[in-house]
């Protein structure tokens, strides 16, 4: 049986379950705390951090793009980066802002302060105010991005449902997990997160329900 290392509340994990979800791939889910990550975790990867996927042939690969990378080229059946080289890129381009550029300005910033500060031992427990109204903005500008793109397409990245869907939807799900995400104000982006949701491959993601931090009120609704 492979393995995946992770974190319910890592967006990173999550693309990497609906991957594998996507590809009806079975697979054992190992709970590691990012900053607290076991032996076994660190045996793997150095750095200790998730997602880590032990393949059945005993291939390790860790990293949401080494992995979503390795499945696609190991398991062709069901892609999930499609199309022509133009489509290709612009799938792996979109898959890339959510990654890096979401991440930098509004995910991480508000793991920081409503996850991390909890259970890291050597942060300050204080959350900043202006950290979050920050983030939470700069939030709201993703969200426009998402609206204008769907305004324009069927999904993000073009016709197709592609990783850059999975990236994007891994990623808000955290936020929105959390309370963050304003869907009344960004119709176009609900409708395209509601489709989401509704994907075989999002049920275990809205399973997730950690006791020390629970999810929002309508966090695993469809109809929201």
């Amino acid at each position: 049986m492979r393995k995946l290392y992770q974190y319910p509340l890592s967006g990173l994990s999550r693309a990497v379950r609906i991957i594998l979800a996507e590809k009806h791939l079975d697979y054992e889910m190992v709970y590691e705390t990012p900053w607290d990550p076991s032996d076994e975790l660190i045996d793997y990867c150095i750095s200790g951090d998730v997602p880590v996927l032990v393949d059945t042939s005993g291939t390790v690969v860790y990293g949401s793009s080494a992995i979503r990378e390795y499945l696609d080229e190991i398991y062709p059946e069901v892609r999930l980066v499609n199309g022509d080289y133009h489509q290709k890129a612009e799938e792996r381009k979109i898959a890339d802002w959510f990654n890096y550029t979401f991440y930098r300005d509004a995910y991480y910033p508000i793991i920081r302060e409503k996850i991390l500060k909890r259970f890291v031992k050597d942060m300050d427990r204080r959350p900043d105010p202006a950290c979050i109204r920050a983030a939470s903005a700069k939030l709201n500008n993703h969200m426009e991005y998402i609206s204008w793109l769907i305004d324009r397409r069927n999904w993000l990245a073009g016709k197709d449902f592609s990783i850059a869907d999975i990236t994007a939807a891994s990623l808000v799900s955290v936020l929105d997990y959390l309370g963050f995400v304003r869907w009344e104000k960004f119709d176009l982006a609900k409708e395209w997160y509601v489709r989401i949701k509704s994907r075989p491959s999002f049920r275990t993601i809205l399973q997730d329900n950690l006791p020390q931090v629970p999810p929002a009120k309508d966090y695993a609704n469809l109809d929201f």
